[in-house]
Order: C-alpha cells, then structure tokens, then sequence
C-alpha cells in the first residue's frame, strides 16, 4: 500500500519504520525535518511538506501531538489527497478535536477511521501496540494490513469517535497509576525507607503490576528516558479533564494528575519519561 504518515516523533518513528519494513511505500513528513531523516535509511520517502507526503496516498496516517497540529497537517495536504484516501487518525487529540476531525475528512472527501494506540516507545518500535478502532465497517479490511503492522490486536469499538473516549479511558487509569508510584516512592524515602522494600513487599500480589515494577525502578534509579513524556502526559490529563466536564462527571484523581504533572514541567523535567512526576512530591 501506499501510506503517508505525518508526523515522526516518538511514535511516529517507529510507526513508519515497520511499515517500510513490511514492504509498504511510505512516505513521511514532519514538522522538524531532521526527526524525518533516519527513516531514509529504513526505506520511507522523506518529504518537505504533508502535501507531498500525501501525492498518491491510499492511507494517510497522522500520527502528531495534538488535534490542532493535526488539524493544520491536513489542511495542508488537502490539495494533494487523493479522494478515495483512507485518513487513519491516530494521536491522541481528546473528543472535541476528533468530532472537527470527522467533520474536516467529510469536507475533504476522505474515509475516516479513528485509531489512538496503547503503548509507549517500545511496544511501539516492536510492533505490538494495541490499536483501538472505531469507523465504518466496510473500512475495516482496507485498513487491517496497517494495523496488523503496527499492533499485536486491533480492538474495533464502534462508530468513529468512541475509541478516542476509550483511549482517555485507559489514559486517566495510567495517569493515576504514574501519580501512585511517585507519591509511594516519595514518601518511602522521606520516610527512611528503601523504596525498593516497598516493591518487594507487594511484588507478586494481587495490586503488584508490570507498570509499578518499570516505573518504580525507574524513580528510584533516577532514569527517565521518555517512552511517554511529563508534557505529553499533561497534554492527555487536560484531555481526560475536559472530557470528563462534557460526561458530567468528576474525577478528582485526573484533576490532581494534571497538577503534579504541571509542577514537574514547571521543575524542568517536561521532556522526561512521565514516572519523572515524581518531582512534583518535592520542594
């Protein structure tokens, strides 16, 4: 197939990398050139613009920050698509953006399937995201030879938007789980207690987990390479907020998320693995 992907950060690197890597035509674009530039060597076009990424595209994948910068990809490669294209949107934009999605493809004459993924870098470069799907049903075999390349399961949930409301989902539980390893931690070494106690006294219980063994390790090791950073990590905790007002409904554990979040990024540890929140317990 013929695939765009637009943007080549964390995910997106790696996203576009094992697409080439199965034997599809990809082409790639992104707003910092030099993030683009390694893919070359893994077999994707590297272009100067989403209009040029786009030229003869059956798929276009977006793959970006936030639902504005999405936005403003796709009006830019609007005089490029082809109109019988398949717009793949998978970066995490929350639900107010993925409505002005769905209506912007309308506009531009495309398919459009909704596709946020779980999973940080790793699973990532492996190919074994899970890919939460929502669009029509007569897309889903033209679709499915991305997915299998990027994801170990494709979990299809509906019309599209309702994977984007899935995604926050699963994302408020994350956020609540990264804000819990660093106030244990916290606490246990303010307290004169090795932390590494702590995880072995719970480890192989029933509220021990993969996710609390990685992130706990890794604060107490002080090493935060970024699977998922401080700063995208707020950008989604805003996102699980607002729609929480739109559900009428309140949780106080996203909203004290996004503050810890927001004080680890005002610390300088924004462009850190999400675990770095842990600063926020500190002076």
């Amino acid at each position: 197939m013929k695939i765009a992907v637009l943007g080549t950060g964390l995910m997106g690197a790696p996203i576009a990398a094992n697409l080439a890597a199965a034997g599809h035509a990809v082409r790639v674009w992104n707003r910092t050139r030099a993030k683009a530039e390694p893919l070359a060597a893994k077999g994707a076009t590297v272009t100067d613009s989403p209009a040029e990424a786009v030229e003869g595209a059956e798929v276009v994948l977006t793959v970006l920050n936030d639902g504005a910068t999405v936005t403003a990809a796709m009006q830019d490669a609007a005089p490029s698509l082809s109109h019988d294209a398949v717009w793949i949107q998978a970066s995490t934009v929350g639900v107010a953006f993925t409505e002005d999605h769905i209506a912007l493809a309308r506009s531009l004459g495309l398919e459009f399937v909704d596709a946020p993924v779980l999973g940080s870098t790793k699973p990532a470069a492996e190919g074994k995201l899970v890919v939460l799907a929502s669009g029509a049903d007569e897309l889903r075999e033209r679709v499915q030879p991305v997915f299998d390349v990027i994801g170990a399961r494709t979990m299809w949930v509906g019309e599209a938007g309702a994977s984007s409301k899935l995604k926050l989902v699963a994302n408020s539980w994350v956020l609540a789980l990264t804000a819990a390893v660093g106030e244990a931690v916290s606490l246990a070494e303010a307290s004169g207690i090795d932390p590494k106690l702590f995880l072995e006294a719970v480890s192989g219980g029933a509220v021990d987990c993969a996710y609390l063994q990685t992130k706990g390790n890794a604060v107490i090791e002080r090493s935060f390479p970024p699977a998922f950073t401080v700063q995208n990590a707020l950008k989604d905790a805003l996102l699980v907020n607002e729609a929480a007002v739109r559900a009428n409904v309140r949780l106080d554990v996203a909203q004290a998320s996004s503050a810890r979040l927001n004080r680890a990024v005002t610390k300088g540890h924004g462009g850190e693995d999400m675990a770095a929140s842990y600063y926020a317990s500190h002076e």
